[in-house]
């Protein structure tokens, strides 16, 4: 009978405990889960829409490297594909780091808050990001191209402890409006396409216990085209509201090559604010209309 009433009385402490609400998080105190204390990896700022989306199926494999401002190091074999869903106006996204190298100088550690006793180097997979893109207004005589993606990412990305990755999920949305010019007649093969886009959204995080980090995201992109090269320039980045690292901005110049269905491609990205790497990405992408398009 004693027995009894000991486990009624455990039973009823246990509901009462389960009922008991987790503390608030202070606000005031940051979690230092950002770009600036991370691995280039981690809190990408992600490529910017130009108001369109992939018409066709397109494959890219790319190889990557980072030279952070602190001396380390990164290499990453990178991969993407752009499906459409059965209409030129609707694409899935898929890309992510396959496989990353990483060497941390002693600095880098230090700002990161890694413990010396552990490794400062190795390797590891990234996540994996998925979007689905949607074309919603074509460009006309006087209208733009206007394009909305919604977008989240996996927590496949490991060595949380090692700031490589953050174990969490994440998403954004975004907005994108371009406008294009043509110097010669539209499509032909001698014109010249000039283009100018800009983007907004809202990009979240969870961070720690109750608490995410939510952050406005931009961007403004230029592009100028031909039939056999094309040269890109974008500034982009996001705010996040704790103001400890967590306001990244990136400049980032790409040209690439024209050859029938393929695009060799060389980039590079200068981390302006809170995202301290070089980045230098070599590429090549392949696409083919699947849908069988008339033009």
């Amino acid at each position: 009978m004693r027995k009894g009433w000991i486990l009624l009385l455990s039973l009823i402490c246990a509901s009462a405990s389960a009922l008991v609400p987790i503390d608030k998080p202070n606000l005031r105190e940051t979690t230092g889960i950002a770009p600036a204390y991370f691995g280039p990896n981690a809190f990408p700022v992600p490529d910017m829409l130009d108001g369109r989306v992939q018409k066709q199926l397109r494959v890219e494999i790319a190889g990557d490297g980072y030279w952070g401002f602190q001396g380390d190091k990164t290499a990453d074999a990178f991969a993407r594909v752009f499906i459409p869903l059965f209409t030129d106006r609707v694409n899935l996204t898929v890309w992510m780091p396959v496989m990353e190298w990483y060497e941390m100088s002693p600095a880098r550690m230090a700002t990161c808050r890694v413990p010396d006793s552990l490794a400062h180097r190795g390797s590891g997979a990234g996540d994996a990001y998925f979007s689905t893109d949607i074309q919603i207004l074509r460009d006309k005589k006087w209208a733009p191209d206007i394009a909305l993606r919604a977008a989240c990412k996996s927590a496949s990305g490991g060595q949380y402890e090692l700031a490589r990755h953050y174990d969490c999920p994440g998403y954004f949305m975004d907005l994108s409006v371009g406008k294009s010019w043509y110097l010669g007649e539209k499509q032909e093969a001698n014109g010249v396409e000039l283009r100018v886009a800009g983007s907004a959204g809202f990009l979240c995080w969870q961070t720690d216990n109750g608490r995410q980090n939510d952050a406005v995201m931009y961007g403004l992109q230029l592009l100028m085209k031909s039939q056999y090269v094309s040269l890109r320039t974008t500034y982009s980045g996001y705010v996040g509201w704790e103001n400890d690292g967590d306001k990244p901005m990136i400049i980032k110049g790409r040209l690439s090559g024209h050859a029938k269905q393929f695009e060799p491609y060389v980039e590079y990205q200068y981390g302006i604010k809170d995202y301290p790497f070089h980045m230098l990405r070599v590429g090549l992408a392949y696409s083919i209309d699947i849908l069988k398009r008339k033009e």
